[in-house]
């Protein structure tokens, strides 16, 4: 059964950390591209970072500078280091695999398999 489990939210103060883990079952993560979305309240999901099975890398423009996407094949898990936190990070951050497919944007939904979303809060 293919899975993805996210943990690592929760509530932090503006300029805080927090790294979010996407664990997955199933499947060979670094047979897949990896994306990080987020969807805040009354908006659209957006692409926040993602990571090609070649390990070339996008980060959106608002977290660029403070977000890092990893992966560790060995734990078949990925990554999101999330640094400097502002208010409006706070969103459902979700984990996502996509096979890779010819002529198909590297942070561009839809993926084939994501996870059921972390709450991410950024507020003092």
């Amino acid at each position: 059964q293919v899975q993805l489990v996210e943990s690592g939210g929760g509530l932090v103060q503006p300029g805080g950390s927090l790294r979010l883990s996407c664990a997955a079952s199933g499947f060979t993560l670094d047979h897949y591209n990896i994306g990080w979305f987020r969807q805040a309240p009354g908006k659209e999901r957006e692409g926040v970072s993602c990571i090609s099975i070649y390990d070339s890398t996008y980060y959106a423009d608002s977290v660029k500078g403070r977000f890092t996407i990893s992966r560790d094949n060995a734990k078949n898990t990925v990554y999101l280091q999330m640094n400097s936190l502002k208010p409006e990070d706070t969103a459902v951050y979700y984990c996502a695999a996509d096979f890779p497919k010819a002529d198909k944007r590297l942070c561009v939904a839809p993926y084939d398999y994501w996870g059921q979303g972390t709450q991410v809060t950024v507020s003092s």
